[in-house]
């Protein structure tokens, strides 16, 4: 073959690259119309997202005679800070069952972090031998569990774990949705070669995961970190369980009690005022959306520092174009 047919061989490939891409483009193409309707449906879904805060945000800052008068209001009649004023009066009972919640939910998502993801690495491996018995192991709680009964003779009766902090965080630490997100990322994302080349250099399964398996899987860490997070803020059940001391109570527990009992507060004045006087001054409705409003705020500041690895981890496995 000579040069010229060589450089037309070239030219021929590349059109044919060309066109093949155009193709691509056209398959991979929105059209307007079609760009125009996602653009409502993704409107439409910000608007149902962001409403409710929105709704929320005007009830704390509604005054008691109006929502008394006209109820719930989009755009009360009279703004008031008196529910802030009143969350601030109680910052001492307020900001102690904030610091419980910061600590059980960082503490219990480094631990359940460093769980979960070292159990679905070790269930990812086929050379583990107990693989298929311990992949049941965690299969089964996904379909059967032993009831809220059963939780509570193993946490209080046999681990005697109530009355403290564990009690909130070891029951949540681990699940078996977040095992099997974690055994299939490995499974998927990190080749049997990899692991064999660092044992033939001597390294051990510890050493492997620390170094080789952790810097490459941030997006499978930050997932389940930011699963881990949701669900130790959001959660109160586990105080009304196990939970009796008032100083051990987060605040998601405590903004549920005030929301079943609003004497939850009252019955703990720092005012000076007497029971009564301190009943009528305390602002009833707009102070549990102020509440929720303050609840809101510290998860939501959280959820850009694990936005980037959390959509990695969700697009892990997709087909290239």
């Amino acid at each position: 073959m000579n040069i010229s047919e060589k450089k037309q061989l070239r030219k021929a490939q590349k059109a044919l690259d060309k066109q093949e891409a155009q193709a691509a483009s056209r398959l991979n193409r929105i059209k307007p119309v079609t760009n125009a309707l996602f653009n409502v449906l993704f409107a439409l879904l910000s608007f149902v997202c962001l409403f409710p805060v929105f709704y929320v945000v005007m009830i704390s800052i509604s005054s008691e005679e109006s929502i008394r008068l006209n109820g719930y209001a989009l755009w009360p009649e009279k703004f008031s800070t008196t529910a802030y004023q009143f969350l601030w009066n109680e910052r001492a009972t307020i900001s102690h069952a904030l610091l419980v919640s910061i600590v059980v939910t960082v503490i219990g998502t480094v631990l359940g972090v460093l769980l979960t993801t070292s159990m679905g690495y070790v269930l990812s491996r086929r050379q583990y031998r107990l693989r298929g018995f311990f992949n049941w192991v965690v299969f089964i709680p996904m379909i059967f569990n032993g009831g809220m009964v059963a939780n509570y003779v193993v946490v209080a009766n046999l681990l005697h774990l109530n009355d403290t902090l564990w009690c909130l965080i070891l029951p949540l630490a681990v699940s078996s949705f977040n095992i099997i997100i974690s055994k299939t990322f490995f499974r998927t994302t990190i080749p049997d070669s990899i692991v064999e080349s660092a044992k033939i250099d001597g390294a051990t399964q510890f050493t492997i995961f620390r170094r080789v398996v952790v810097p490459i899987s941030k997006p499978v860490f930050a997932t389940i970190a930011l699963f881990l997070t949701f669900g130790y803020w959001n959660d109160w059940f586990q105080s009304s369980l196990y939970v009796s001391k008032s100083n051990l109570l987060s605040l998601q527990a405590l903004l549920n009690n005030m929301m079943q009992n609003l004497d939850y507060i009252a019955k703990n004045p720092s005012a000076g005022l007497s029971l009564q006087q301190y009943r009528n001054s305390m602002p009833s409705e707009s102070v549990r959306m102020a509440i929720a409003v303050v609840i809101v705020i510290p998860i939501a500041c959280a959820y850009p520092f694990f936005q980037k690895y959390f959509i990695s981890g969700l697009t892990v496995g997709a087909v290239k174009g």
